[in-house]
């Protein structure tokens, strides 16, 4: 007499046959002028990925002011990595025990894989003649920054101007707070946000300078066209390190380690870094920073650490409720 292997059995069977690739799901925690080079990014890492391991990885994106959205994590937003654009964002989810103290070593070049400058645009034509940091103070000229209370774009703003201030001839902590107090008062609107603040400048066409990251004015010039405003390069300013991180606590909860340590470090690969300097990023890969050397000008660039000694000495003085910047803004 033939024995009949019930439904359940058949199922158990051919699951135990069937190659063990499962769908994974990934969402990144990210700020919000990375919008386009994750858009970019996130296709090119499925295609390599399913290519090599046969998994589909589906990759959710959340967007908005850098701190804030760190916060969020803190807070409970499930994130597997974090891309942030500044290492406090992420000392903070250590700090509350979601990453390890250590992260910034667990991948090259301080966990950053790309780096930007601070820069300004200006109006077509630059009619309030802009072309460095003290012009920012000049009477009459309205100059647009996202809060840095809550947005790295602000708050590497802030450090840029008190770091080219403190940086120069006869320059000292005093004269930058000095210099980064007439700057604020020059500012009419704080946004939640970097690309909030690019609403503001060319949309709503308030305020004569907006200060942003290099990569942000390549997404104007996509959106706006390159005709409708001129990008100017201060004399110095601040090297932009933009770090990332898996969370431990949520990867290991979900399962998700291995695709999320791979979807990270996939942004140190060849395709990965093209895709960085192509969204006007700077590749930390030699070679293809050589392929578009001529996309990006030498700047001359100080670092946080060099003038401020690290980031959560910045964030103690000048961040914190009744910090530096607290006692110097008036609000509008």
């Amino acid at each position: 007499m033939k024995k009949t292997l019930s439904f359940s059995a058949v199922a158990v069977a051919f699951a135990l046959a069937a190659p063990a690739w499962a769908d994974v799901s990934l969402l990144n925690v990210s700020y919000d002028v990375m919008r386009d080079f994750y858009k970019d990014y996130n296709p090119a890492f499925q295609k390599a990925y399913k290519a090599r391991t046969g998994e589909t990885v589906t990759i959710q994106q959340s967007h908005g002011g850098s701190s804030k959205q760190a916060l969020s994590v803190v807070n409970g937003l499930e994130a597997d990595v974090i891309t942030m654009n500044q290492a406090s964002d992420i000392d903070l989810l250590a700090d509350k025990g979601l990453v390890p103290a250590n992260w910034q070593t667990r991948l090259a070049n301080r966990s950053a894989p790309f780096t930007s400058v601070t820069v300004f645009i200006v109006r077509k034509g630059n009619p309030k003649g802009v072309r460095d940091w003290n012009d920012l103070v000049k009477p009459g000229v309205q100059v647009i920054i996202p809060n840095p209370k809550t947005t790295g774009n602000g708050r590497y703003t802030y450090l840029a101007a008190w770091g080219f201030s403190k940086t120069q001839p006869g320059g000292s902590d005093a004269r930058a707070r000095d210099y980064v107090a007439r700057l604020f008062r020059n500012v009419p609107v704080l946004d939640a946000g970097g690309r909030a603040a690019t609403t503001t400048f060319m949309q709503r066409q308030i305020g004569d300078v907006l200060v942003t990251f290099e990569n942000e004015a390549e997404m104007i010039a996509r959106e706006f066209g390159r005709g409708s405003f001129e990008l100017v390069y201060p004399s110095a300013t601040v090297l932009v390190e933009p770090p990332v991180s898996v969370v431990d606590k949520v990867v290991d909860k979900k399962g998700s380690r291995k695709v999320a340590e791979e979807y990270l470090k996939y942004l140190w690969s060849p395709e990965g870094q093209t895709i960085a300097a192509q969204n006007y990023l700077r590749p930390q890969d030699k070679a293809v920073a050589q392929k578009f050397n001529g996309q990006f000008p030498p700047v001359k660039t100080f670092t946080v650490e060099g003038v401020f000694g690290s980031w959560r000495a910045a964030m103690k003085t000048h961040f914190a409720d009744g910090g530096v910047f607290d006692q110097i803004y008036t609000k509008k």
